[in-house]
């Protein structure tokens, strides 16, 4: 049984062997730091770890760090980060703040204050408000909320210039990225999980839309939140398009990739924390679950 196997005879909830995954998906991936640590550990080449999410400045795990720790399952990685800018060369180096080298992309642009704060920016446009903060004692970014003044007599979902979720409306070259990097995993022994956009209805990490220029709507986190009781309307219409759109979204992706993805990363959203749930399992019959089984 090869690694792909492995994964799919778990899906299919049958015993045997705990597939393992690191990497794949922006909820399994490793910070930069500990890629670092874990390469030192394996004895496998050194040199700046690429950067491929800045959010959570998750580190790429190479295929020998792959081999190295047994991992079952490899991405297909989204084309832009969640600050809007794609993961693409020329590659530069830039030193964090607990002062290790890693690569970053063109796209990647900061500006850091006199306390050492660091701030980054939506599509790497350095003459926008910046969109994203790192504390000068920090290890990732935080979103930093944009909201614009709510009018609740015009919040309607037509006049968002983007659904709050990364890559809901994918562009060409994002299939062209996919479309590139599935020839190159068709005949991959590992699982091929895919991160296509368009499906993460509220997922909080999103609501901010660090990768917006000017984001409009819902954009604050405690408004989002409070907007689940006081807007449920205006919720439902927004997963309403974002599910439609979404749905077009996978026919164009599956036209590409085919048979090639093994696991569909759809949701991220956070329903729960470490103690108790976000919202009541009520709220999200009626809010989440149709979408989810759309």
């Amino acid at each position: 049984m090869n690694r792909k196997q492995k994964i799919l005879h778990a899906l299919g909830h049958q015993a045997g062997r705990v597939p393992m995954d690191f990497g794949s998906t922006a909820v399994t991936g490793i910070h930069v730091s500990v890629v670092a640590a874990l390469r030192e550990h394996f004895g496998l080449p050194d040199g700046p770890v690429r950067v491929v999410e800045p959010y959570q400045m998750l580190g790429e795990i190479a295929d020998d760090l792959l081999e190295a720790m047994d991992i079952d399952c490899v991405g297909v990685p989204a084309r832009c980060t969640m600050f809007g800018f794609p993961l693409e060369a020329p590659w530069r180096e830039w030193r964090c703040p607990w002062d290790q080298v890693v690569l970053v992309p063109p796209g990647f642009q900061t500006r850091t204050d006199a306390d050492g704060e660091i701030y980054v920016f939506p599509e790497g446009d350095t003459t926008l408000s910046p969109s994203g903060h790192m504390p000068a004692t920090g290890y990732f970014f935080d979103a930093i909320i944009r909201q614009e003044p709510i009018d609740e007599d015009n919040l309607k979902p037509h006049a968002i210039d983007r659904l709050p979720e990364a890559d809901a409306a994918p562009v060409e070259e994002h299939l062209l990225v996919c479309e590139a990097r599935a020839a190159a995993l068709r005949h991959c022994q590992r699982a091929v999980v895919a991160c296509l956009g368009g499906t993460a209805f509220g997922d909080i990490a999103l609501v901010p839309a660090p990768f917006l220029r000017r984001p409009k709507g819902i954009r604050d986190i405690s408004e989002w939140y409070m907007s689940l009781v006081m807007r449920r309307d205006y919720i439902h219409q927004i997963f309403s398009r974002q599910c439609e759109v979404a749905l077009g979204n996978l026919a164009r992706f599956y036209a590409i990739l085919g048979e090639t993805v093994d696991v569909l990363y759809v949701c991220g959203t956070d329903f729960g924390t470490q103690s108790g749930p976000f919202i009541s399992p009520n709220a999200y019959r009626k809010l989440y679950q149709p979408f989810h089984r759309r």
